[in-house]
């Protein structure tokens, strides 16, 4: 059976994210976010997401994934704080956001990507963060945008490691 584990940083939408997943009649799983790489590889999913969550990645205290799930080479979808976590994890740069987004919110695909194949250049979106990407760690490529947000989404292709800043569930 193919599934997708959900790794949870505490975020108000991970039912939410389940739920869709389950929609597309995909078996998913949510565990802790410090669920050890170890124990991912026995579980064996096809797919890893990182939820969001209320954390902000400069805290001292902030939730943080075993880093070597990042070598098991199974795909990875970081959703909002995910997306911060991956960011951070490969030498990017987080901060406070000058303006902190909430609500709905325009985005735009810069670049199309098996992410966004099949979706229109623009789109109505949910935000609801307050740190964002700076700079693009080595490697990945800047996919979308937002009017206050340069980075919105980005891809490490051979990788197959995705980040998402709005909230898709």
């Amino acid at each position: 059976m193919e599934k997708v584990l959900i790794l949870d940083f505490g975020s108000q939408y991970t039912q939410l994210i389940a739920r869709r997943v389950r929609e597309l009649k995909v078996y998913c799983e949510i565990q802790p976010f410090s669920l050890s790489a170890e124990t991912i590889k026995q579980i064996a999913p096809k797919a890893v997401i990182l939820s969001g969550g209320p954390a902000s990645i400069q805290e001292d205290t902030r939730p943080y994934p075993d880093r070597r799930i990042f070598g098991l080479g199974i795909p990875i979808l970081g959703i909002c704080y995910g997306m911060q976590i991956i960011a951070d994890c490969y030498g990017g740069k987080v901060s406070y956001a000058e303006t902190r987004e909430y609500g709905r919110t325009r985005l735009y695909i810069t670049q199309k990507d098996k992410l966004f194949a099949r979706l229109p250049e623009t789109m109505i979106v949910w935000m609801s963060h307050g740190d964002s990407v700076k700079i693009l760690p080595k490697g990945f490529s800047n996919l979308a945008k937002s009017e206050d947000l340069p980075c919105a989404a980005f891809a490490h292709q051979t990788k197959k490691i995705y980040g998402v800043q709005f909230h898709p569930e």
